[in-house]
Parts: C-alpha cells; sequence; structure tokens
C-alpha cells in the first residue's frame, strides 16, 4: 500500500454518471486516488461515484462545482491540491448537449455550450497546468468528440465546442511540453450513457449505428476508460497534441 504522499492523484470533472464516472472508477482502478466534480444537482450521483471509488481502497475527493465559474473552478482546485496534496492527470469530462439544428439554436444555448464545453476546459487547464509545471510533470486528458471531427446534424454548436477542445488541445501541448506536461484528447464515437441514447432517439437508430460501426456494437462508458490510462501513464510519455478516436470504427480520420 502506498502512503499518501506516493499516491497518484487524478481529477476529473463531470464524474457523476456516463464517461466520467466509469473513467474516475476506472483510474481507481489503475491505482489513483481521485478527485471528483460535477454541479450541485448532480449530488447524489457524485456521491455514489465516490462510493465506487472508496470500495477500490481508493480515496475519493469529492467537490460540487460548475466548470463554466472561473471562481468555482478556482476555489475547487486549491481545495483539492489542499486536501489531495497534488494532481497528477486532469480530465476534462464535463459537457452538455441539448440538439437544435442551426437555424433554430437560440443564443443562450449557444452560450452555453462553449461556457461549459470550451470555457470549462480553458478554466480547469488554467487552474490546474501552474501546478504541474511547478512539479515539471502532468497529464491533461481531454473528451472531446468525433463530432469535433465532422460535424453532425442537430449538433452543429456541440460539434463546434468539441472541435475548440481539439485545437485547443493541439495549442496547449505546444505551450507546456518543455514543462514534462502532455495534453491529450479523446473523441468517443456514439457512447450508450443516458446523453447518447436520448440523442440517437430510438432503437432503430441505435440499430442503424451499430450496423454502421466496423465493430457492429455502440460504446460503453468504460470502452473510455483504457485511452484515458494510456494517456495517464507513462506508456504515453512521448505522444502529444493528439486526438484520438474511440468509437468503434465509425469515423476514420
Amino acid at each position: 500500500m502506498q502512503n499518501t504522499q506516493q499516491r497518484r492523484v487524478a481529477f476529473v470533472t463531470g464524474a457523476s454518471r456516463g464517461i466520467g464516472q466509469a473513467v474516475a472508477v476506472g483510474l481507481a482502478q489503475a491505482g489513483y486516488d481521485v478527485v471528483i466534480t460535477d454541479l450541485a444537482r448532480q449530488e447524489a450521483d457524485l456521491r455514489k461515484t465516490a462510493g465506487l471509488i472508496t470500495a477500490l481502497d481508493r480515496k475519493a475527493y469529492t467537490y460540487l462545482a460548475d466548470v463554466s465559474k472561473k471562481d468555482e473552478v478556482d476555489a475547487t482546485v486549491q481545495a483539492a491540491l489542499r486536501d489531495a496534496g497534488r494532481i497528477d492527470v486532469l480530465v476534462n469530462n464535463a459537457g452538455i448537449l441539448k440538439l437544435s439544428l442551426l437555424q433554430d439554436l437560440d443564443e443562450a444555448t449557444w452560450d452555453a455550450h462553449f461556457d461549459v464545453n470550451v470555457k470549462g476546459v480553458l478554466l480547469m487547464c488554467q487552474a490546474i497546468v501552474p501546478h504541474m509545471r511547478a512539479r515539471k510533470s502532468g497529464r491533461v486528458i481531454n473528451i472531446a468528440s468525433i463530432a469535433g471531427r465532422q460535424g453532425v446534424a442537430n449538433q452543429g454548436h456541440y460539434a463546434a465546442t468539441k472541435s475548440a477542445v481539439i485545437t485547443l488541445t493541439r495549442v496547449l501541448a505546444q505551450e507546456a511540453g518543455m514543462d514534462g506536461i502532455t495534453v491529450n484528447a479523446i473523441c468517443p464515437g456514439i457512447i450508450l450513457t443516458e446523453m447518447g441514447r436520448n440523442n440517437l432517439g430510438s432503437d432503430e437508430a441505435v440499430r442503424h449505428w451499430e450496423e454502421v460501426a466496423a465493430l457492429k456494437r455502440l460504446g460503453t462508458p468504460e470502452d473510455i476508460v483504457g485511452p484515458v490510462c494510456f494517456f495517464a501513464s507513462e506508456q504515453s510519455a512521448f505522444v502529444t497534441g493528439q486526438a484520438l478516436n474511440v468509437c468503434g470504427g465509425i469515423y476514420f480520420h
């Protein structure tokens, strides 16, 4: 058993359910203590994630925060550094998606998506990367989407945010690499979370995309865990600024 000073610590946003929960638990299985955050209305589910982590004999540091609010981000990161002592890995997973045709898209919905999906990534990196710079070591993993590669009807605003995340990943990799920090993105395909099922809308749509996928199935949140753990590990020490498609063979560029 490692002592507290030696334990590695990962920080996962949007960890109450879906991909965020699976990643937080997967990192705990890989030996990390895990800082988890989500909105106040997700507190009950976030506590469930914490319970799954502690059941693996790992520490769970739980905070309620909105990643689009700089004061909340800064306060949460400072609390996490105080309580956990260090942050080795940042996984920017928090995100929202409300379907809309571009023609019908209202300004508030556009702004909300960019506030959470893009500004949230920026604010988290601004709060945590200086700590990584001081330690000359760190891993930043941004959850983007294959929607950011090609665009998806009814998701133009969401796709634009995820394209921005991919670009931020490439730029931060260049700006932070000299300090021993790698920055990579993961682009999930269709993952059968609650949000994923709602977006598909029907069992017929699920079957259609299963047939399109080379692997003839759609993803589960657990399918994202391995790629995250790879980017978090020393095995990826010479990989930075990359965006990895994890989509079962729906998209090939």
